[in-house]
């Protein structure tokens, strides 16, 4: 099999551009998101649609929570399932002078559930590019696919050999670095610009030191709970929330 899409959101995405050849496989029996799934496939003309048993489909995607659909690609593994893969340098190149962009930094994150919600957040606030280190990071799986709804279809993501060096190229190229940290300035006191880059730490130790050192700010959200910290894909969308905030409230 080639690569293997689940989750029914994240089917339909990937439907509207699979490649000639891909299979929606189907379990017997079954309606609803299933009959809906298998008009889409039969609209594309090119995606083949198959009914078999649920335990058939099991041994298909022994480690996925199917719901009875899985999506094959056929062939080698594609990237039909992501947004066109960027350089941070063809990003910036591709930039006015004027426009509001956020570049998300993700500093060594493990977790794949983690990844797939921040997608998800990236999608809705129109975030530009996220970065995300080749080594010691999770990267774009079935998981994060299925996680993100459908998100990673959209969203650019360049993997980098050494993020440091493209925080360096970012702020070379008029962006300005704020860093996630408990011990940051409250973000409603911080006054973000049109360029902006978002560091996100790993999910137990954080940013890196140097990485951290390369921040022009250190930004923090203002909480009163009774545990000492959010989740990382939670307090991406906050800080993401409030960054677009002011970029519009600023051109007004």
């Amino acid at each position: 099999m080639g690569e293997k899409i689940f989750g029914f959101h994240a089917i339909e995405e990937s439907l509207k551009q699979a490649p000639a050849g891909s299979t929606l496989y189907l379990c017997r029996g079954m309606g609803g998101h299933t009959s809906a799934l298998e008009r889409q496939a039969m609209l594309t003309g090119k995606v083949a649609v198959k009914k078999i048993a649920s335990v058939e489909m099991d041994r298909m995607a022994p480690d996925c929570d199917h719901r009875g659909a899985l999506l094959d690609l056929g062939g080698a593994r594609t990237n039909t399932s992501r947004a066109k893969a960027l350089t941070v340098k063809e990003f910036c190149q591709g930039l006015g002078e004027d426009d509001n962009t956020i570049v998300l930094v993700l500093d060594e994150l493990t977790d794949p559930q983690n990844l797939g919600a921040i997608l998800r957040s990236c999608d809705q606030f129109s975030v530009g590019l996220v970065i995300i280190p080749e080594r010691r990071s999770v990267q774009v799986n079935e998981t994060v696919i299925k996680v993100s709804s459908g998100a990673a279809q959209y969203v650019p993501i360049s993997v980098v050999t050494n993020i440091n060096r493209e925080l360096e190229y970012l702020k070379a190229n008029g962006f300005w670095v704020y860093g996630a940290d408990m011990e940051g300035k409250v973000i409603h006191k911080t006054v973000f610009p049109k360029k902006t880059v978002l560091v996100m730490g790993s999910e137990g130790k954080g940013m890196n030191k140097l990485t951290q050192q390369l921040c022009d700010m250190l930004v923090s959200i203002p909480m009163t709970g009774h545990i000492d910290s959010l989740n990382v894909s939670v307090a991406t969308g906050i800080l993401l929330y409030e960054v677009r905030r002011q970029q519009a409230t600023a051109t007004l």
